[in-house]
């Protein structure tokens, strides 16, 4: 789950910094959640074109998702100061550890892509089971990489439409690790990592 607050352009981002750092530790020990990465993105800054606060959410109990949003869980105190964001969510396909699991990430990548209409074109009807088999593939083989903290694939079956989030050691490459993704890859900084359900 993930929602974007795209913020002015003359935004004091210090503002969603100390937010964070005073807040964040509520969710610590939040029962469903797997993690939290309260992630934001700076004007100008790797080349993002705007002020944005997107924290990405990995639920392990949809109930305890919807009570976050809906029973006054903790997205009230994001509606009431900033009004009420579309929320993005996905379908969990994968979700991998990497070798630098027990260090704190300090970026994060974002790739959303469409899934193909047809991504075999054999007539069985498994082309789909076929293409997440080698993108679950590809993403285990990114996750091996030594500063990959965890690599996540998930799918929105509305929109027919893949993401990748990959949370960093230490700097998200521009290409989010798939050297053919660098216009689409949005690179952010991780201000805080919760993960109560890891």
């Amino acid at each position: 789950m993930q929602y974007e607050l795209t913020l002015p352009a003359d935004y004091d981002m210090a503002v969603i910094r100390k937010r964070v750092a005073l807040g964040g530790h509520v969710l610590d020990d939040r029962v469903g959640l797997g993690l939290k990465a309260y992630v934001i993105r700076e004007r100008g800054v790797d080349g993002s074109p705007v002020n944005q606060y997107a924290p990405f959410y990995l639920w392990n109990d949809t109930g305890a998702m919807t009570h976050f949003l809906l029973g006054g869980g903790g997205f009230q105190n994001i509606v009431r100061d900033f009004g009420r964001p579309l929320v993005r969510h996905w379908t969990g396909v994968a979700c991998h550890p990497g070798p630098a699991r027990a260090e704190v990430p300090r970026a994060a990548s974002r790739l959303v892509a469409t899934v193909p209409v047809d991504p075999d074109s054999d007539r069985t009807g498994l082309g789909l089971a076929a293409w997440t088999e080698r993108q679950t593939a590809a993403l285990r083989e990114l996750a091996a990489r030594d500063d990959v903290h965890s690599a996540v694939l998930a799918v929105d079956p509305h929109h027919w439409q893949a993401v990748r989030f990959v949370l960093w050691r230490d700097e998200a490459p521009a290409d989010g690790g798939e050297p053919t993704a660098e216009e689409l890859t949005e690179r952010y900084e991780v201000l805080r990592l919760s993960m109560p359900g890891r």
